[in-house]
């Protein structure tokens, strides 16, 4: 969809008015939704998308994704949140999955963030050298 720099400005003015403390609300995203579409304005689909856009990249960025060989116990795991959290805050959504193709070692993707760890990373940044 196109769209155009005015209805682009508006979505943002729009993302910035839902957060609070610097955090996106969800009560007030429904909120401006619902007044936007009520009222209608002049590319309002377009204001829509972009927002829209804007609220799927903030729960992206919020949201972490810890790959490792084989299942973490629950020490590891609270090791591996409460670092987290210290860094990116404490409203983080933690995904745990086990990737049996990493050899050993975590893999922490935290939105466009990724730190690999693991062993097959190594590898393949060794090979890559070569």
């Amino acid at each position: 969809m196109k769209v155009s720099k005015v209805a682009a400005a508006t979505a943002r003015r729009m993302f910035r008015l839902c957060q609070a403390n610097g955090r996106l609300d969800e009560a007030r995203v429904r909120i401006a939704v619902a007044k936007l579409v009520d009222q209608k304005p002049r590319g309002y689909r377009a204001i829509l998308f972009c927002l829209k856009r804007l609220v799927r990249l903030e729960l992206e960025r919020r949201h972490v994704i810890v790959e490792s060989a084989a299942a973490l116990d629950d020490a590891a795991r609270a090791r591996v949140t409460a670092g987290l959290s210290a860094k990116y805050g404490a409203d983080l959504t933690m995904e745990f999955r086990v990737v049996p193709d990493l050899i050993g070692g975590l893999r922490v993707r935290v939105g466009n963030d990724v730190w690999d760890g693991s062993l097959k990373g190594r590898i393949d940044r060794f090979a890559n050298a070569f």
